[in-house]
């Protein structure tokens, strides 16, 4: 497991120019940088905590007041950063598992407690592109896995105040689990 470091700007021009200062301020590595809805930008850094909490700090710094949210969350869960980079193809529909949230760093943070709270595949934590800035996590497992991690990355989610809604559909019909990937 390593760290990672996320920041979420309400300013797109500015977001770049945080992405480059977190680059040049400590040696991490750049995972995504994108504009999403509605006109912000994210971005995602990974590496040693040290590294990853300077980056973030001169993100913070060069994004002044545009700084939305961020976060550095150590010992992130492998599968956290492959939901977000890709969506995996759900291994065991026995139940599916959704947590939606108002902003994107939740997604992040309720992603991680969800996938850390019981044995689980995240299926994508989708960052707010083409669904007007919200985000939302999709994970899949055996009924009683599912339910606890919705629990705790809904609990993750709510500290923040912007979880929408967490639900657990159990043993969904086959033809819908094609149009969560």
């Amino acid at each position: 497991m390593e760290t990672i470091g996320f920041l979420e700007l309400n300013n797109i021009a500015k977001g770049i120019e945080a992405a480059d200062a977190m680059l040049k301020a400590a040696e991490v590595e750049l995972v995504l940088a994108k504009p999403s809805c509605p006109g912000k930008y994210i971005i995602l850094i990974h590496g040693e905590v040290a590294a990853v909490k300077s980056s973030v700090d001169a993100g913070c710094k060069r994004g002044g007041t545009y700084v939305i949210d961020e976060t550095v969350i150590a010992s992130i869960h492998p599968q956290v950063i492959e939901a977000v980079t890709m969506c995996v193809p759900p291994a065991r529909p026995d139940a599916i598992g959704i947590l939606e949230f108002m902003g994107i760093t939740a997604s992040i943070k309720g992603a991680d407690a969800a996938v850390k709270a019981a044995d689980v595949d995240l299926i994508e934590v989708r960052l707010g592109m083409g669904i007007g800035g919200k985000s939302y996590v999709t994970l899949t497992g055996d009924v009683a896995a599912v339910t606890e991690s919705v629990k705790c990355g809904g609990e993750a989610g709510a500290q923040s105040g912007l979880l929408m809604d967490g639900v657990v559909i159990p043993h969904p019909r086959e033809e819908l689990i094609k149009y969560l990937y």
